[in-house]
């Protein structure tokens, strides 16, 4: 397990990190590639969409492209201080303080579940997977973007001594002991040398 595979680190980490996120993210999960996955699930108008994990909002903007009804939930509550800049504690997005692998939601409480740069910290990434096939209607899809596995054996061991870091054989591995159907992984790139995200959809099985 990578040092920033813990909720207390994880958290710290992201007190400081929050203060220049925003100008840091673009050099490695941009507009273009969040408008890539994007296309890969259907989300209509008045779909009811969770981003866990939501951050300081960045995943949260290109949703609200597509639905109005749009739910943040994060573990740092300095990340989602400067979501609130953006969009308001209750105005455009609701916003929740919580862990992934225990929502605080009702079963089939929304269509779409969405979770951007936050899978490479939770410590039991199936238990989240199942919470969100938990919270998600049956039939509908579930989007989770994570780092790619270097290439390189030894950039693959100083990563994964730092967080999780995955191919799609490991993400097809999760994500069916999570229980789900029709999954599907696309890796995107920024430009030639950048970091690598692995988008995976899936869905719930139907009841």
């Amino acid at each position: 397990m990578g040092v920033l595979e813990n909720k207390a680190r994880a958290r710290l980490f992201y007190k400081y990190l929050s203060k220049v996120y925003d100008q840091v993210n673009p050099f490695i999960w941009d507009d273009e590639m969040r408008a890539e996955a994007l296309s890969m699930i259907d989300i209509q108008r008045d779909d009811r969409v969770l981003d866990v994990g939501c951050g300081t909002g960045f995943a949260t903007e290109g949703l609200l492209e597509h639905t109005d009804d749009v739910h943040g939930l994060d573990q740092s509550v300095h990340q989602m201080e400067k979501a609130f800049e953006k969009f308001g504690k209750r105005d455009r997005v609701k916003f929740y303080r919580g862990d992934a692998e225990r929502l605080p939601f009702k079963d089939d409480t929304f269509d779409v579940v969405w979770s951007s740069g936050s899978i490479e910290y939770w410590p039991n990434p199936v238990d989240a997977l199942v919470e969100f096939r938990r919270v998600v209607k049956p039939g509908n899809q579930v989007l989770v973007v994570g780092p790619d596995d270097p290439k390189s054996s030894v950039f693959q061991k100083l990563a994964d001594a730092i967080m999780l870091f995955y191919d799609e054989e490991e993400a097809q591995r999760m994500f069916e002991a999570a229980g789900y159907v029709d999954i599907e992984h696309r890796v995107l790139q920024r430009r030639p040398g950048s970091p690598r995200a692995i988008v995976t959809v899936a869905r719930a099985p139907e009841e």
